[in-house]
């Protein structure tokens, strides 16, 4: 029997996390109300339909300190499939929000605000 064999997308990279980058991973329901609440203050974002997330870029070393509930920081031991900067649409892994030349991070403490506030209890307008 052949080895299994490993289905790649075309044109995507894996690339290391804890150099250029840390990402947090976050469940897309809460990622997509953070993503709301940050505008244009969000660097670039990742979505994997796969696992149902998001995610962001924070600049390295901020790992360390993170501490959201429901999130998960990939540090130097991870890797992360990066599609080409302008896929947009799957299948698989696309940009929500597509890098800006050199720069993919949003401030931490701007995001963790942001999930912090997603996450947070909702009430229903009253009519």
């Amino acid at each position: 029997m052949p080895p299994p064999s490993i289905r790649t997308i075309r044109n995507c990279r894996l690339e290391k996390a804890g150099q250029a980058w840390d990402a947090v991973r976050v469940p897309r329901s809460v990622g997509l109300d953070a993503l709301a609440i940050l505008g244009g203050r969000s660097g670039a974002v990742l979505e994997d339909p796969l696992s149902a997330a998001l995610y962001w870029f924070i600049p390295p070393g901020n790992a360390v300190t993170w501490d959201v509930a429901g999130t998960r920081v990939l540090d130097e031991d991870a890797h992360l499939v990066i599609p080409p900067v302008r896929r947009t649409q799957g299948p698989g892994p696309h940009w929500r929000v597509c890098p800006a030349a050199e720069v993919w991070t949003t401030e931490a403490a701007a995001l963790q605000a942001a999930l912090e506030d997603a996450a947070g209890p909702r009430t229903e307008q009253m009519q």
